[in-house]
């Protein structure tokens, strides 16, 4: 196994997990971002920091490459899908949806179906609630400093070569982060921060939620119950209990990255909004090539990090889809694969179906075949059916539904 599926995979846990799925951490991590990249989120637009969308360039100069990716992620088990209904009998039916969890507006504003299945939900849940609860975020983090900061004589650079700690603090003060302010920061906390655009720092500065606390918070408004599925500790455990080496290798290789991250984000942004749950890993193998060298702790990652919190997943979720009328939401990398979430409920006797997406243009999708391609809508402007996100940016319009529709209904 190549170092190219070690920093591919790596990197894509920093943008899936640790923003994505570990809530409380990703929300701690921004009191230390903010204080240090303020100046820079401030001076930053929404969108400002927006990134390439790197398959649409593939597709235009390698699409050889993309076929690549396309029949990988095509493999996958219950891939191509972010919302799923769980059917048990004597209840009313649940659903299962994929998140991603960021406060760019394109990812909070829900798809059709899903916003029906989250309107008629009874229970709302997340996979934490303590991101809800400012007080028990702090209990949480003076708990157990030690998970989120060296408090002994360690510091991130005594862990690194002379070379390293060169490259890592020149990365630094290009963000405008000086090294000495994040010494006894643990790896996955600074690597996570560097990691996130300036543009979401400047939404969650002004307050924008995440999508899943934002599902929650809307719950809450509306007076119907919120549940979680972990806690923010446990999460955190798991995170920690990984070889410090791994996570060093992870922090320099993301710093390694320097801009790229914002297109490696796009990319798994426009993946998402396509339902493409199975094709986050695929991408990022084909897509970084250069990288190579041994692949390190990520057998250890992916069964802590990804797997076992798979099954806490599933098993907890069984409490409130046997009460009915539950809108379950996780992150959309746990949804797909043989020890995904999808899969483990089927195997715990549920009935789970994958809801197909209304067509995004007027018309019967299913009429043009584009049903049963996940991600695609048809277009009557180019005769065919077309990524919406994909398209529109490639025609200058918005890059959301409202540009596809602008570009395919207008003259």
């Amino acid at each position: 196994m190549t170092r190219a599926r070690t920093i591919a995979d790596r990197i894509a846990d920093r943008l899936l997990l640790l923003i994505g799925s570990l809530h409380l951490f990703f929300l701690a991590l921004f009191y230390f971002a903010l204080l240090f990249a303020a100046a820079q989120a401030q001076a930053e637009e929404a969108d400002s920091c927006r990134g390439e969308n790197m398959l649409a360039a593939m597709e235009r100069d390698n699409p050889a490459q993309l076929k690549e990716i396309r029949k990988e992620a095509a493999a996958v088990e219950n891939g191509g899908a972010l919302l799923w209904r769980i059917g048990k009998e004597g209840v009313e039916p649940s659903y299962l949806f994929g998140t991603m969890h960021l406060s760019d507006p394109r990812v909070t504003q829900l798809p059709p179906a899903a916003e029906a299945a989250y309107e008629a939900a009874k229970i709302v849940v997340i996979e934490t609630t303590d991101v809800l609860d400012q007080s028990k975020m702090t209990a949480a983090m003076a708990q157990k400093p030690e998970l989120m900061m060296f408090t002994d004589g360690t510091t991130l650079f005594s862990l690194l070569s002379d070379e390293e700690r060169t490259a890592v603090e020149e990365a630094l003060k290009a963000r405008k982060i000086p090294p000495a302010s994040v010494a006894k920061m643990k790896p996955w906390m600074l690597a996570t921060m560097v990691a996130t655009p300036a543009c979401e720092l400047a939404r969650k500065r002004a307050g924008a939620p995440v999508l899943d606390a934002k599902l929650a918070q809307d719950a809450i408004a509306a007076g119907k119950e919120v549940g979680g599925l972990e806690s923010a500790i446990d999460q955190l455990e798991a995170m920690a209990s990984l070889p410090m080496d791994f996570h060093m290798r992870g922090l320099v290789e993301t710093l390694e990255l320097g801009d790229r991250i914002n297109d490696v984000l796009e990319t798994m942004v426009q993946l998402y909004l396509n339902g493409e749950t199975s094709a986050f890993w695929p991408f990022f193998r084909v897509a970084l090539p250069e990288q190579s060298g041994p692949e390190g702790g990520f057998a250890d990652f992916e069964e802590r990090l990804i797997r076992a919190r798979n099954h806490t997943m599933a098993e907890n979720a069984r409490n409130f889809i046997d009460r009915g009328a539950a809108f379950i939401a996780v992150g959309a990398m746990h949804l797909p694969g043989e020890d995904g979430v999808v899969a483990l409920l089927r195997e715990a006797g549920y009935a789970v179906e994958k809801v197909e997406p209304a067509p995004l243009v007027g018309g019967d999708s299913d009429e043009h075949g584009c049903k049963g391609s996940a991600g695609y809508a048809w277009c009557a402007k180019t005769g065919q059916c077309e990524r919406p996100w994909e398209l529109a940016q490639s025609q200058g319009f918005e890059n959301s539904a409202e540009g596809f529709r602008a570009f395919c209904e207008g003259e």
